[in-house]
């Protein structure tokens, strides 16, 4: 029986991905990066080491990846102070079920510990989670399954009896290599006919995925 739900941050819920899009394409114009679509497709869901391990394959050893990286947290920052945070729809309601039905919820994200409580913060967001996992706080980021078992750990839950909710191929790999179901909620990306066979379940928003657990109960 399911007891546990494990979300994803960025583009489960909060809509960040496209801020995050939009911002590398300015700043691969700018510095003439060549391929920046490549680069944006592959790193949604990894960690700042695994997304620079990527560029300095991609785009060579040499790559500037730390003006790269300055540059987009910059402007990054600019549109999240001017048009604010945009919480995914359905967030609350699935959040406020899960409570009051008694499930454990846990957050793991590739984003970095400090961003992490101040979005969750200016959200209003941190109290429905009994434990919260971020990028800097693993050694191997995902598409590893380190950040979901240790989720599942600070919960007390067993991985079989837990589900993950994520956008991404590389933390639905995570998940699912961890042992628990993934659930995809896609954002940017849809799934291929590869990652299909290892989702537990896809949804159009985070209102469907409510009412899928309220089936279960």
């Amino acid at each position: 029986m399911i007891d546990s739900v494990v979300f994803d941050m960025d583009g489960v819920l909060f809509d960040t991905e496209r801020v995050c899009n939009d911002v590398w394409l300015q700043v691969g114009e700018e510095m003439k990066i060549k391929d920046m679509s490549i680069a944006i497709t592959k790193c949604v869901g990894l960690n700042t080491v695994d997304t620079r391990q990527f560029f300095l394959k991609q785009f060579g050893a040499d790559f500037p990846y730390e003006k790269f990286k300055e540059r987009s947290s910059v402007l990054f920052k600019e549109r999240i102070e001017t048009e604010g945070l945009l919480i995914k729809p359905g967030v609350f309601e699935v959040l406020n079920f899960l409570q009051e039905n008694d499930y454990k919820i846990a957050l793991a994200t590739s984003t970095n510990k400090a961003s992490v409580i101040n979005y969750l913060n200016k959200a209003e967001l941190a109290h429905y989670f009994q434990a919260i996992v971020t990028g800097d706080m693993v050694e191997h980021g995902k598409p590893n399954p380190e950040i979901y078992q240790k989720a599942c750990m600070e919960l007390g839950s067993k991985p079989e009896f837990s589900i993950a909710i994520e956008d991404s191929p590389n933390g639905l790999k995570a998940a699912y290599h961890a042992g628990l179901k993934p659930i995809m909620v896609p954002d940017l990306i849809q799934p291929d006919e590869e990652l299909k066979k290892l989702i537990y379940g896809k949804f159009d928003s985070l209102f469907e995925v409510k009412d899928y657990l309220q089936n279960l109960k």
